[in-house]
């Protein structure tokens, strides 16, 4: 999970970093150059605003499951625990 979140943090960060480059670098008056970086940056921020989105998405289903799967694998933990007391009750039992 940590290589993909910090793969994510590279694409968006080397995309910002280059589109800064290429518009400044780019022949352009510099109100216009403004206005490009200020519609950049906002595409930028609704992009990763959209991936954090999916992402809180995954996490959220994730922890659903996990939860899921402890409340069943505790289901069966008492039930076993149970059949156990059972079978001791009953051998209690013969010896009474």
């Amino acid at each position: 999970m940590a290589t993909n979140n910090n793969a994510f943090w590279g694409i968006v960060t080397a995309a910002a970093v280059g589109a800064v480059i290429g518009l400044l670098f780019a022949p352009d008056e510099g109100n216009n150059t403004r206005k490009k970086i200020k519609k950049k940056t906002n595409s930028l921020a609704s992009d990763l605003i959209d991936a954090l989105e999916k992402s809180k998405e995954k996490v959220s289903s994730a922890a659903g499951d996990i939860k899921d799967k402890g409340l069943k694998y505790k289901d069966e933990a008492v039930d076993t625990a149970e059949k156990y007391v059972d079978d001791a009750n009953e051998e209690i039992e013969k010896y009474r």
